[in-house]
């Protein structure tokens, strides 16, 4: 390690932490990141395993149309991609309809009398539109109509964000459905797909993908190797507690407690931090001022767990995932793990299927036992005819807090507090990823704001304003030009009303 390169500890061993501790190490700054799980490292990214068999956590595809991030995935983890089709259906009325829209798939499926009543309401809406849309369910009924509104987007908008469609806001909508409409989806099921000026296919219609043999958490892990054999440290079981400044020195002090309660501490000149800012606002010592504390307290977070089934393979469906559209049930959306890899899976003759629940830490479903869970998963997977009682010989529960960062209506204002007395009162402190700086960020763009803060540090200064990083795939255009990696912000649901 080169001793006048600057000193630097990361907080989490999530996608953003390890891919800073990385390029700092690449570049020979001392690191040493700090990771709470005792097992593994990935974040909302890792492989977790039971009895041989490996489950991502929510589905990561590893694509991204940033050159520099395929450039670093394929650096980090070689020939350990995959290629895999790209397949994901909307399960309605016990059947799975093609997502894209393909309108013959649709027609067929949905029935002549139901297709015939969505034009007809489709119809409507071109007609007679909600004036100044206002919520979600009123922007996509006017793209959509209403019955189509009901059928691909009401149930599963509700069950992920726990918010009525009325409640969110259409800005959100806007946004997140941007350039789509019934008659864009029909045309693209009945023509070529159309490229954009560059030649890029429009995401939502990408139909492959490359994904680690081993899933992601096989990146992550050798991601962690990488900077262990450049001389950094990746000390896992570490629960950070406390987060010291010197005002003297501009040096921090660290601390972290084991799973044995043993404590321990690192000093380093900078922190690069992926903890939620609520969580973060405790580590702090001293203390920020009443008024900044309440602001990082205020922000939320949606959760959600999956329950892993362990089933006889019967063949059911080859889909990645499904989204279920059926409001009889609270399972949300079905991960099929052998058609992300058939080596998650150990036993040819069996498949996993992981029932993802969106729920709010410590609710009813949360807080449920793991059997019980487990039994609720398995019924509603034989109510939706995907499986059958006998099917099912094994389950297991991972739950995953802070999945999703809420944008309620104060939110913009709680985290401005928050990084404008970090900015003025404790430099060196860098925060990043998507917990780290509140954004609902994909993988590859949390990568970058770590990418950033990292490059900012081996520069001396502020050569890059991390905070504005893109989190609507715009500045996957500009490839290597980072001047473009810089511009808006990805909406997630707001409430109506909300600036």
């Amino acid at each position: 390690m080169n001793a006048l390169k600057p000193s630097v500890v990361c907080i989490g061993a999530g996608p953003a932490g390890l891919t800073a501790a990385y390029h700092l190490s690449k570049a020979g700054a001392p690191v040493t990141v700090l990771e709470r799980d005792p097992v593994n490292v990935g974040g909302i990214s890792r492989t977790e395993t039971y009895k041989g068999f490996r489950f991502d956590i929510g589905g990561h595809r590893f694509f991204s149309k940033s050159r520099e991030i395929e450039a670093l995935w394929n650096e980090i983890l070689g020939d350990q991609f995959i290629d895999r089709p790209r397949k994901s259906r909307i399960f309605y009325r016990r059947k799975l309809l093609d997502y894209p829209l393909k309108a013959f798939d649709a027609l067929m499926k949905l029935g002549i009398v139901e297709s015939i009543l969505c034009m007809a309401s489709y119809g409507k809406a071109r007609l007679s539109p909600v004036r100044d849309p206002r919520s979600f369910q009123d922007w996509v009924t006017n793209q959509f109509g209403a019955r189509l509104f009901g059928i691909f987007f009401k149930t599963y908008t509700e069950k992920v964000w726990g918010m009525k469609c009325s409640e969110i806001s259409a800005d959100w909508a806007a946004q997140r459905i941007k350039g789509l409409s019934l008659g864009s989806a029909v045309m693209n099921a009945l023509l070529p797909k159309k490229r954009k000026a560059g030649g890029d296919v429009i995401k939502s219609l990408i139909d492959s993908f490359r994904y680690p043999r081993l899933g992601p958490g096989q990146m992550w892990e050798a991601a962690a190797a990488h900077v262990e054999a450049r001389g950094g440290h990746v000390k896992r079981g570490m629960d950070v507690s406390g987060l010291n400044f010197d005002a003297a020195s501009k040096r921090w002090t660290v601390t972290s407690r084991a799973a044995d309660g043993t404590e321990n501490t690192v000093q380093g000149d900078h922190v690069i931090s992926t903890a939620a800012i609520g969580d973060l606002v405790d580590y702090l010592s001293p203390k920020p001022p009443a008024e900044v504390v309440k602001a990082a307290k205020a922000l939320r977070y949606r959760d959600f767990l999956t329950v892993a089934l362990v089933v006889k393979d019967r063949g059911r469906f080859d889909d990645n995932w499904i989204y279920i559209h059926e409001p009889g049930v609270k399972v949300g959306s079905i991960q099929n793990f052998k058609s992300w890899s058939p080596d998650l899976v150990p036993d040819p003759t069996l498949n996993c299927y992981g029932l993802e629940y969106f729920c709010f830490e410590g609710d009813e479903t949360w807080a449920a036992s793991d059997a019980d869970l487990v039994a609720l998963a398995k019924s509603e997977l034989v109510h939706l005819g995907l499986a059958e009682a006998d099917e099912v010989v094994d389950g297991h529960v991972i739950r995953q807090p802070k999945a999703y960062p809420v944008y309620d209506d104060s939110y913009q204002a709680n985290v401005e507090t928050f990084r404008r007395w970090v900015e003025a009162e404790r430099p060196g402190l860098h925060m990043v990823g998507r917990n780290g700086m509140h954004k609902y960020n994909n993988q590859d763009h949390a990568m970058m704001t770590a990418l950033l803060a990292a490059e900012n540090i081996l520069a001396g200064h502020a050569k890059w304003n991390v905070w504005e990083v893109n989190a609507d795939a715009e500045y996957h255009e500009a490839g290597e030009d980072r001047s473009l990696a810089l511009g808006s912000e990805r909406l997630v649901p707001s409430r109506v009303g909300a600036d």
